[in-house]
Order: structure tokens, then C-alpha cells, then sequence
């Protein structure tokens, strides 16, 4: 995993976006405490509308909670979350956004096929009466290019866990992506191995980022650049490996 320096003073709890733009995620005071102790919070920030927003803060439980909570796959125990016009509906925001990436709670097996994945998922989305075959390559296709852009499509026959790092991270993203949510979270992008990795990654975020909002986080920070809507610095993270999820704390 890449180390460096954050682009942020870490005694900072949080830099709140400029006024302009429209704010479709709000926080004040979130938090988050589990049964093994504290986990993050609290935390102020604001997400605007479209672009990539980069949240620079060390990677580790707390980072992974705050982003499953902006993406309502978790409970915050403290502080309020408003999310497209509604406080506290972590339903309505469940409904609304994605989320990819997040090793913890993803729902790829790496010792399974890419062909295996494409299929679990068109049955997925397919009415309960359609019969899906196997997934064939114009179904890759029309699946994943919009995520990978210029870059090659893994091959249908490969197993998950061989794919180069940026492959993977990449399919990992359209299938979550599928349906297009208004809000996609995506764990870190300092999780690859190599800079020109995440560089790539990035890149096809801030593509995604031009019909959606996506949120990631990054402990080196990001250069300021067309796509990137904000680089937001937020402290108060519990810098440890992530334990579990409590049943409780998940959003059925």
C-alpha cells in the first residue's frame, strides 16, 4: 500500500467545501462507536454534487466506517447525516447511492471467474421469470466499459484474485455500478500497490464522476484538477485494521 504525507494538517478535524454548489451530503457531528470502542467521529463535512470527492484522512477502520455510512451501509451512533434533502433516512440514502471497493464488506469472491461474477450479477438484475445463460463477452462489454474507459477488460475465463490491481479494482467498481446510483463510494484509492495504479484509478473515477458523484479517500490527498469537485482533510479516525460489523450497526 502507498504511504506519504497528507496534504493536510492531521490536528484538523475537517475542511468543509466551498458554499458554492449543491450539497447532497451533509454531516455534523457523525460518529461512530462500537461495541470494541471508538471507530471515527465526529466529523463535519460536506459532499457537493458531481466530480470525485477525496477525503485524506489514515487508512483503517474508521475511514472504512465513515465511508460505508456515507454510502448507508452503516449506522452512525452520534451526529446527524442528511442526505439528498432527508436527515437520518439511511434508508433513502442506502437507496440512492453505491458503494465499491471495500474489502470488508464486498461482495466479489476472488476465487471465482470473471464469467462467474458478469453471470451473478445479469441474473441479479434480471426479472425473476428470465432465464440467464452464462455471461458472454458483449455482456462484459456493455457492462463494464463505461468504468474502464480506454483501458482492456479482463478476460471472462480469468479467476478474480490473478487480475494486475487496477483490473481488479476496476471490475469491481462496474459491477457495483451497474445500476447507475446518484451517489457511488469507493474505498481507498492509496490501496494499490503502485502509484501509476491509483493514478489510472483515479482517473477513471473523475470520468465516472462526469454523470455521478463519487466519493473515495486517499491518505496522500489529490492535487486539485478538473473532476475533482473537493479534497476534504478529516480527522477523528481510528487509525487500526477494521475488526467487524456488528449485525446491529448494518442498514438491512
Amino acid at each position: 500500500m502507498r504511504q506519504g504525507r497528507s496534504m493536510v494538517d492531521d490536528g484538523q478535524d475537517s475542511v468543509e467545501a466551498p458554499p458554492d454548489g449543491e450539497v447532497i451530503l451533509e454531516a455534523q457531528g457523525l460518529g461512530v462507536n462500537a461495541p470494541w470502542g471508538h471507530v471515527y467521529g465526529p466529523v463535519d463535512l460536506r459532499i457537493r454534487r458531481g466530480g470525485v470527492t477525496v477525503l485524506v484522512g489514515s487508512a483503517g477502520r474508521g475511514r472504512t466506517a465513515l465511508l460505508l455510512t456515507l454510502a448507508g451501509r452503516m449506522k452512525p451512533t452520534s451526529g446527524t447525516l442528511t442526505a439528498f434533502g432527508r436527515t437520518g433516512k439511511a434508508q433513502h440514502l442506502f437507496d440512492n447511492a453505491g458503494m465499491a471497493f471495500i474489502d470488508e464488506v464486498d461482495g466479489i469472491r476472488q476465487t471465482i471467474r470473471v464469467r462467474d461474477v458478469a453471470t451473478e450479477h445479469l441474473r441479479w438484475n434480471a426479472p425473476w421469470y428470465k432465464l440467464v445463460g452464462l455471461a458472454k463477452e458483449d455482456d462484459l462489454e456493455r457492462m463494464c466499459r463505461s468504468t474502464f474507459g480506454p483501458l482492456s477488460l479482463p478476460s471472462l475465463d480469468a479467476y478474480v484474485e490473478e487480475l494486475p490491481e487496477l483490473t481488479g479494482a476496476l471490475l469491481h467498481v462496474a459491477m457495483a455500478n451497474l445500476r447507475r446510483p446518484p451517489l457511488l463510494v469507493v474505498g481507498g484509492v492509496d490501496k494499490m500497490k503502485r502509484d501509476v495504479s491509483s493514478q489510472k484509478f483515479l482517473e477513471r473515477l473523475i470520468d465516472l464522476g462526469r454523470t455521478q458523484t463519487i466519493v473515495t479517500a486517499d491518505v496522500n490527498g489529490a492535487v486539485p484538477r478538473d473532476g475533482i469537485t473537493d479534497v476534504l482533510g478529516v480527522g477523528n479516525l481510528t487509525d487500526d485494521e477494521f475488526v467487524r460489523l456488528e449485525r446491529e450497526d448494518r442498514v438491512q
